[in-house]
């Protein structure tokens, strides 16, 4: 994200007299990733950028570009640039001591963030599994994402909603393996279609989830790396099912608290 867009959302978080910390529990967000786009070290996604002009009463074009009555506000730049950079400054310490330590919440959705840097986020923006290790899983309007450590894209829908595998060469002998290449996301579809036209369109979608988990398993399985496993997804995925078909949205939400432990219990064995 561009300098201007991260100024244009500091100062009109500042005009309206919100902390990061409130601005974050409006949006179902965390402090750190408010404080990240106003440093324009990442970027809101498009549910968050509407989100946010709704809160300050402007449109994306204002909050995005800005809008001539900024102009006003160029006289005290100079002092606001200091002022910002060292708020930014004491923010970014913060950042890295609260990293330290575990963050759950249960505001506008399910947000669990680890003093490893995993993070789990389920909210009306999707279902977003970050790890430590750069990898992600991103389910939301935009439709599935998969991407590896090393910023390989895996698994993705395009506009028409069509799933895609990407097979790029990573000099790995496996990636011919028979399982990589076993079209899932077609018997996802028809495992759907087929629960759907048996009445159950409302909870069969979360079949979807599976895609992440099956060629997660997979590349855990053949690479002998129980990291590479979506365990965050497939307890995601089992809190929704239990929850929509057995109404056991409490006490079920105790899942989340296994994935800390499943990461734990993979790093001590690969230790």
């Amino acid at each position: 994200m561009n300098m201007e867009t991260a100024n244009n959302l500091f100062e009109y978080r500042k005009k309206h007299r919100l902390s990061q910390e409130e601005l974050a529990e409006k949006i179902g967000v965390s402090r750190q990733a408010v404080s990240k786009w106003e440093r324009g070290e990442a970027s809101p996604d498009t549910d968050n950028l509407i989100m946010l002009a709704q809160i300050y009463g402007v449109t994306l074009d204002e909050l995005i570009k800005g809008n001539k009555s900024q102009s006003s506000a160029e006289e005290n730049k100079n002092t606001d640039t200091e002022e910002k950079a060292q708020q930014q400054e004491a923010e970014a310490v913060s950042d890295s001591s609260e990293k330290r330590e575990d963050y759950v919440s249960f505001k506008n959705g399910i947000h669990i963030h680890s003093k490893d840097g995993d993070r789990v986020d389920i909210g009306l923006g999707g279902i977003h599994v970050h790890d430590k290790h750069g990898a992600k899983v991103d389910v939301d309007s935009n439709g599935v994402s998969v991407v590896d450590e090393c910023g390989n894209e895996k698994v993705y829908t395009d506009e028409n909603g069509r799933v895609h595998k990407c097979c790029d060469c990573d000099c790995d002998s496996h990636k011919k393996n028979f399982w990589y290449v076993f079209p899932f996301p077609i018997v996802v579809v028809i495992a759907f279609l087929i629960w759907g036209f048996c009445g159950g369109w409302s909870i069969s979608w979360i079949l979807f989830l599976t895609i992440p988990i099956y060629y997660s398993a997979v590349d855990a399985i053949v690479k002998k790396k129980p990291m590479h496993f979506a365990y965050p997804v497939l307890v995601a995925m089992l809190y929704v099912a239990l929850g929509l078909i057995f109404g056991l949205w409490h006490p079920m939400w105790i899942l989340f608290l296994t994935i800390p432990i499943y990461y734990c219990i993979c790093d001590y064995f690969k230790k």
